[in-house]
């Protein structure tokens, strides 16, 4: 016997997981710090070496950080978490793999 008494309210279920503001804000945050860990790198690797390509690797990853904030302030926050893991991390391997 099915009616509308017996189907269950989702309403009264609750919500579990983060809100979309909570997401975004967190994706914010986040990439804001990367951000700020890029620069702290940008500048012990120009100490080290000043090269065109070092400039290159962390400013495009410091590109993409912002980027990613503007993404996550528009609430495309899945697209720029994927973003953020991919871009920093192939920043990093770049400068371990190939800058001296």
């Amino acid at each position: 016997m099915s009616g509308p008494d017996t189907e269950p309210d989702i309403t009264t279920q609750p919500r579990t997981g983060l809100t979309p503001r909570q997401a975004r804000r967190i994706r914010v945050i986040l990439a804001s710090v990367l951000m700020a860990v890029m620069a702290v790198l940008l500048v012990i690797r120009l100490a080290a070496s000043t090269s065109f390509l070092v400039v290159a690797d962390y400013g495009l990853a410091l590109a993409l950080c912002g980027t990613v904030i503007q993404l996550s302030r528009n609430g495309r926050t899945r697209l720029g978490t994927w973003l953020l893991v991919l871009g920093v991390a192939a920043a990093l391997a770049t400068d371990w793999l190939l800058l001296p």
